[in-house]
């Protein structure tokens, strides 16, 4: 699928991933419309992507916020005569253990506001342009970590657990209507979001450049899914012996972040 021409809703675009796959869809000819809070940052990788030839509009919205959402895409609606991809890259995560979270009922409740009923809203809200041009692909990104189940993000993972469940009804349903989707199981990447938390300085990650990468290849080859490896067999580990697989890491995760702990100790 050449994403020359095409015109791209991309959320989350003010800064990491998003920033960085903006500018890789200009480059590759398609117009982007930048969804996202902070109005400054966006404008400025507008800027940038005018700067190299490219066409970029933007669009500032709350994502927390359903009626921000719904008069944002009204304006991209009556903007653009075509809409062809939507990719939903906006979200929030927070790293606390359960039994901390008793009394933060409102950590599970911002969490899936942003990254599942912002990420299903705006994707409703597109729906009827779609299905009245009889195309149209959703990209809706999720994590490793619900391929190989790991502790300290109950609130996270059930978003972006919800939001596959979503997507995966979607194409049984719309499939025969020209709506594609694909889901990107993101590794932990280097960006702000995942350097809030300390110990993560000395966690091999993947760059925010290869990660931008895997969203212009959502749009461009439009597969069901794009994972790692470790990540497609987790999947079908979780879902042969779910247990084992949820047991028996456990010990190696609880390691590790005392290793990353003591390295932090140990160099700052």
């Amino acid at each position: 699928m050449k994403l020359k021409g095409q015109t791209i809703v991309l959320t989350g675009a003010s800064s990491g991933i998003g920033a960085e796959a903006a500018r890789l869809f200009a480059r590759r000819g398609a117009r982007l419309c930048l969804v996202a809070r902070r109005e400054e940052q966006l404008r400025d990788v507008q800027q940038a992507i005018q700067a190299e030839g490219g066409s970029a509009f933007i669009y500032p919205c709350d994502l927390s916020d359903n009626d921000a959402i719904a008069a944002c895409v009204a304006q991209i609606v009556a903007d653009h005569p075509r809409i062809d991809a939507l990719v939903n890259n906006a979200a929030h995560s927070i790293r606390r253990p359960i039994e901390d979270a008793l009394d933060r009922l409102h950590d599970f409740e911002r969490t899936v506001q942003l990254n599942y009923i912002g990420a299903v809203a705006i994707t409703l809200k597109l729906l009827p342009r779609f299905l009245e041009q009889g195309h149209g692909h959703v990209v809706n990104v999720s994590s490793l970590s619900t391929q190989i189940p790991i502790p300290l993000f109950s609130a996270y993972l059930a978003s972006k657990s919800a939001l596959e469940s979503f997507t995966r009804s979607l194409q049984a349903e719309l499939g025969h209507k020209g709506i594609s989707t694909t889901v990107v199981y993101f590794p932990m990447v280097r960006t702000p979001m995942s350097s809030r938390t300390a110990i993560y300085k000395y966690m091999p990650m993947m760059d925010v450049k290869k990660a931008a990468g895997w969203l212009v290849e959502a749009c461009e080859k439009r597969p069901a899914r794009i994972a790692r490896p470790m990540g497609k067999v987790g999947s079908v580990l979780l879902a042969a012996v779910p247990g084992p697989v949820t047991r028996l890491p456990q010990p190696l995760f609880r390691g590790m972040d005392k290793m990353l702990a003591r390295r932090l100790k140990k160099n700052g």
